[in-house]
């Protein structure tokens, strides 16, 4: 289970969370695995109220590359891509709320905060579109460690720890490399300090150590 993330208690995340709570709380929540592929419906977008779920798309060659991850108060979903094709999977057991997308464009005050979650998506987006142009695979890991901690981190006595749960593979897809290569440098960055690995797998990052 992944816990919510250290800005799930941001001012923005809590408005959403309410207008939810008072607009949809009498909506059943779908419950899912970790690792159970979510269905995108047309015209329909889902909101992650817990865990979190990955965004994939694959190639002819049978490659597998991460589009982006969504966590809680997060939406996703058939009108918020034109990536064909476009799949999501839970990389946690979590709680899932399916809205229709003429639910969002009636209510002004949910627009509005559904907008400031898209504007989140968009930045990490950006952000990983940044970090394909480094030429060295240790900086694309290393600073795609460092986003997944400022998105999805938890401050703890080491550091930050990653809430979410990525596999050599996966991080290899979404760093356009292999997962050799990736296993040996998270060694790297292990045996330099900058990276502990917790009981549970958790990756804890240094944020604030140099290079």
């Amino acid at each position: 289970m992944v816990a919510s993330p250290h800005r799930d208690a941001s001012p923005n995340n809590l408005e959403l969370r309410d207008l939810l709570e008072s607009s949809f709380q009498n909506r059943n929540l779908v419950t899912m695995a970790a690792g159970s592929p979510v269905p995108l419906l047309k015209d329909h977008v889902w909101l992650v109220v817990r865990g979190m779920t990955k965004l994939v798309t694959s190639y002819m060659s049978g490659d597998e590359a991460l589009l982006g991850l969504v966590g809680p108060n997060e939406p996703f979903g058939e009108p918020l891509s034109q990536v064909e094709p476009y799949e999501a999977v839970t990389l946690a057991d979590s709680d899932l709320l399916c809205l229709r997308w003429d639910e969002l464009s009636t209510n002004p005050d949910l627009s509005g905060a559904m907008l400031m979650a898209m504007a989140r998506r968009y930045r990490q987006a950006e952000s990983l579109l940044a970090l394909m142009g480094l030429r060295r695979v240790e900086e694309r890991l290393r600073g795609f460690l460092e986003l997944m901690a400022r998105d999805y981190g938890q401050p703890c006595e080491n550091g930050i720890r990653i809430s979410v749960r990525l596999t050599h593979q996966e991080l290899a897809s979404a760093l356009g490399t292999t997962r050799v290569t990736v296993t040996r440098f998270i060694g790297q960055l292990r045996d330099e300090g900058w990276l502990v690995m917790e009981p549970g797998r958790h990756l804890v990052v240094k944020l604030n150590q140099s290079r």
